[in-house]
This record gives structure tokens, C-alpha cells and sequence, in this order.
């Protein structure tokens, strides 16, 4: 990675502002999951040891409809980010404007202070240039280390260091790392898998990744749409009908590199308790029942293709693994590559629900690398330049 980073640049007596992502789950007052709060901690322990002034703390949550919604406040985040990083936190009410710059100013020498959601302002995900002035002018230094919304061109992600001298956090730096690196020079056999809903939602990647990877493994949602571009009958199954001939466009370019599930998971309803079985991916799905998940058929040939890999990458569940009863392929294939990680191999989850299964697993700390960054992971996949990066100061 060709950007500067916090160890290159003087901290010292600086105001430090920092893009985090606390973009986390709630339950009224109540992180839920802060497994993105905990990514950030390093970096900003680091920050804290090179003494600088203030330490201002900035980040999206949530989707408010660009005002200030108490749903989407960042308040019950101060808790878990002071516990983390043991130190008192204070809170602004507000991102910009005098309730920030008073809040800033009332810091004590090192203090740490989280904002208000960025995005109770419009002028956020405009990349408003007014909006980015009065962020910029609560720091003198600024520090992205937000992966996760390195792929948006917000007044906080991109706007902001184009005004301070800008570089990236360690949370940034390994997630370029393991995700570039994984990509342009991966150690081989090479092995990606693809799963979640949705074909068109992940084109791009198939499509990159056909062209660098030794086999890509198809699952969950996403290969009803390869089944029924097959002529396979499937029922109810979720499927992306304006999506047949990408599919079919796919297979034939794959040169036998795409692997489809041998065996599906049927059931007649789409809820946890309904009766299900398992069938040959070839065989037609009775009309009533829907495909919920891989077969331990299809993890068992999942499992051969897997073997002796040394890069894997993983991106969505297998099947519908909020319900139990249809998580076994997703969670079987997460404990096959904590094995496999174990054996030597570099693994790294893509972010979102592929991250979920695999802590729900209880296997996230057997993985090399898990991303918190769905969106901007896939985009990185793709092969494209993510704003929040290009922004940052080059190394000379």
C-alpha cells in the first residue's frame, strides 16, 4: 500500500481527527456486537501514545434520513469505546458547529471525544464542501481508518483529506493488505467462494475473480439463478430471473473454474421449523418448497476442492443461516477453513454476513483475516479504486 500511514506522519500536540467505523448494531442503549469498535482500538491506542493534543473521533451509523434521529445516535457507543480503549470518552451532540468546536475545546491535554452521527447532516454523503470545512477545522491531522466506508465519497471519508494532511490507520492498512495482496499475488492453490442472495450483486467480483483464482465455489441464494440457468426446475427458490444469461454468460466463461452445490437443502416453507430434505442440485424442485442451504453432499465436494488450498477467500452464507436448521453448509464450511488456517493457509472473510457466521461460529479468531468492510471488500475484489483510499497522502 502506497499511502502514508499514522507512524508516518507527527502526532505530537496535533488534534488529531479520526474517521473510525462504529457503524455497529444496537439494542436500544446497547452494542450488540462490537466487533468493528474493538478493529479500531489499535490505532487508536497508538495515536494516544504519541501525545497528541485531542483525539476527535468521527463515524456514520446507521442510515438517518439526513437530520438527527435518536435511533441512529452514536451516544450508547461512548461506553464500549472508553471500556476498549481505557480512557474516558467524552460525546458531542453534534458533528460540526460550535456544540463540537465547544466540545473540542473543552477536552483535557489527550482527551478523546466521539462526534455525533455524520450523516445527521446532508451535506455528509454529498461530500458537501461546507460540511467537510467544519469538520477539518476540529483537527489538524486526519486519520482514516474506517475501511468499511472507504468505498463512499463523504465529506468524512474523502472531502476532509483533501483540506488536512491525511493518512491511513492500521485497521486500513491491513485490510489493503490482506485484500490487495490476496488478489494481485496470492500463494496457490487459490480458492474463492461465493455465496449470499444475489448474482448481480457480485458480477464484478465473479467475473474478476474468474480470471485469478484456481476454482471459485458457488452457494447460497445466488446459485438458484445458475440452477435454473442450467434448466433445473426450483420451485420457490429466491431466484434472478433477469439474471439467467449472466449466469449462463459465467459458467461458459469459467472454463470449469465455477463449481456449483452437488446437493441442496429443500424445504416447504421459509421458516426454521418447516419440513425439509435433501436432493441432487440436478433434480427439479417440487413446486411449494424452496433451496435453504448446501447439503453435507455439497460440503463434502466444497470440502475436496478446498484441499491443499493456500488462499481463500469467502464472501456470503451458504444458505439462509439466521435460521439454524439451514446454517449447517454455511457453518460447515467455516469450521473447514479454520482447519485449513490452521494447516497453513491464508484465510480471509469478506465482511458482512460471511463475518457474522463465522463469529456466530465462534471461529473468528481462526480465521487470518476477517473484514469489516462488506461493500467496500467486494468493490476492492472487483478491482476497483475506493475514494476513501485514493484520497489519502501518497508515500514519496
Amino acid at each position: 500500500m502506497n499511502k502514508k500511514t499514522v507512524r508516518d506522519i507527527d502526532l505530537k500536540g496535533k488534534r488529531v481527527l479520526v474517521r473510525v467505523d462504529f457503524n455497529v448494531p444496537l439494542d436500544g442503549a446497547t452494542v450488540t456486537d462490537d466487533t468493528r469498535v474493538r478493529a479500531s482500538i489499535p490505532t487508536l491506542k497508538y495515536i494516544l501514545e504519541q501525545h497528541p493534543k485531542a483525539v476527535i473521533l468521527m463515524s456514520h451509523l446507521g442510515r438517518p434520513k439526513d437530520k438527527p434521529d435518536p435511533k441512529y445516535s452514536l451516544k450508547p457507543v461512548v461506553a464500549t469505546v472508553a471500556q476498549h480503549l481505557g480512557v474516558e470518552v467524552a460525546f458531542a451532540d453534534d458533528c460540526i458547529g460550535p456544540v463540537a468546536e465547544e466540545a473540542v475545546a473543552k477536552l483535557p491535554e489527550g482527551g478523546v471525544l466521539l462526534l455525533e452521527n455524520t450523516r445527521f447532516h446532508a451535506g455528509e454523503t454529498k461530500n458537501d464542501p461546507e460540511i467537510v470545512k467544519q469538520l477539518a477545522a476540529l483537527g489538524d491531522v486526519y486519520v482514516n481508518d474506517a475501511f468499511g466506508s472507504a468505498h463512499r465519497a463523504h465529506a468524512s471519508t474523502t472531502g476532509v483529506a483533501e483540506l488536512l494532511p491525511a493518512v491511513a490507520g492500521f485497521l486500513m492498512e491491513r485490510e489493503l493488505d490482506f485484500l490487495v495482496n490476496a488478489v494481485e499475488s496470492p500463494k496457490r492453490p487459490f480458492v474463492a467462494i461465493m455465496g449470499g442472495a444475489k448474482v448481480s450483486d457480485k458480477i464484478e467480483v465473479i467475473q474478476t475473480l474468474l480470471q485469478k483464482v484456481d476454482k471459485l465455489l458457488i452457494g447460497g441464494g445466488m446459485a438458484n439463478t445458475f440452477f435454473k440457468a442450467k434448466g433445473v426446475h426450483i420451485g420457490d427458490s429466491l431466484v434472478e430471473d433477469d439474471a439467467l444469461q449472466t449466469a449462463q454468460n459465467l459458467m461458459e466463461a469459467a472454463s470449469g473454474k465455477l463449481i456449483l452445490p452437488r446437493e441442496v437443502v429443500i424445504a416447504d416453507a421459509f421458516e426454521d421449523g418447516a419440513k425439509s430434505m435433501s436432493i441432487p442440485s440436478d433434480e427439479n424442485v417440487p413446486d411449494g418448497w424452496r433451496i435453504m442451504d448446501i447439503g453435507i453432499g455439497a460440503v463434502r465436494a466444497f470440502q475436496a476442492e478446498l484441499a491443499g488450498a493456500k488462499t481463500i477467500i469467502w464472501n456470503g452464507p451458504m444458505g439462509v443461516f439466521e435460521m439454524p436448521n439451514f446454517a449447517k453448509g454455511t457453518l460447515e464450511l467455516a469450521q473447514t477453513l479454520a482447519k485449513l488456517t490452521d494447516e497453513g493457509a491464508t484465510t480471509i472473510i469478506g465482511g458482512g454476513d460471511s463475518a457474522a457466521a463465522v463469529t456466530q461460529a465462534g471461529l473468528d479468531e481462526k480465521m487470518t483475516h476477517i473484514s469489516t468492510g462488506g461493500g467496500a471488500s467486494l468493490e476492492l475484489l472487483e478491482g476497483r479504486q475506493l475514494p476513501g483510499v485514493i484520497a489519502l497522502n501518497d508515500r514519496d
